[in-house]
């Protein structure tokens, strides 16, 4: 697929898992920053992503909105970077992708949220205490260079970039299973080619409250 890549992001948000992505694609890509507030829902903003959040991208006439969706899109769009596994070895490719993107998000936002779920409450969510979120996440990840095989994948851009986060801004423990597994990825030239750029536009930007 030959078509351009528009990415809409902004340098504060979760645009930065899906920066790092395109960088490892390596196909050619087009950065929109958007600022918080007006500027992600003016009506052309919201023909891309009707919530006004980034990121999205648009490639051709496709649209694709949240970052593991993103990341799973680029990596089947651009099979010769090598990003996905094959079809019949995905097994582990979408548990963890889903994983992070659903029970870790769940359980943290409500987190930071103040909320304590209760027992009941618990079971009626499905996601999980963070607790057990990272007891799973932390064997996932535990002597294994790669989440989701012998080798590199979208999933670990996704799921490195929630470790290496919230490492970095003290939302989890550093577990030596974490830090031993993002120390392997924030090494990767795609990685630090996408936060060099992210750096250079942050002050244009003002940091969200």
């Amino acid at each position: 697929m030959q078509q351009d890549i528009t990415f809409y992001t902004n340098p504060y948000s979760r645009g930065g898992i899906v920066h790092w992505m395109l960088e490892e694609v390596g196909a050619p890509y087009k950065v929109h920053n958007l600022a918080y507030g007006e500027a992600m829902k003016t009506p052309e903003y919201l023909a891309i992503n009707p919530m006004g959040k980034v990121p999205a991208i648009k490639h051709g006439e496709v649209i694709v909105t949240e970052a593991a969706a993103i990341c799973a899109y680029l990596a089947d769009a651009f099979p010769e970077a090598g990003l996905a596994p094959a079809a019949a070895e995905r097994g582990d490719y979408y548990r963890w992708l889903f994983f992070v993107s659903g029970p870790w998000e769940a359980s943290f936002s409500l987190r930071s949220c103040g909320i304590d779920m209760t027992p009941d409450q618990e079971l009626q969510l499905g996601c999980g205490r963070p607790e057990r979120v990272l007891d799973v996440l932390a064997e996932a990840v535990r002597e294994r260079e790669f989440i989701a095989g012998e080798r590199f994948s979208a999933a670990d851009v996704y799921v490195g970039s929630h470790i290496g986060w919230g490492m970095q801004f003290g939302t989890i423990d550093p577990r030596p299973e974490f830090q031993q597994y993002w120390q392997r990825l924030e090494q990767r030239p795609a990685h630090q080619r996408s936060m060099e750029q992210i750096e250079a536009v942050m002050p244009d930007f003002p940091h969200p409250e």
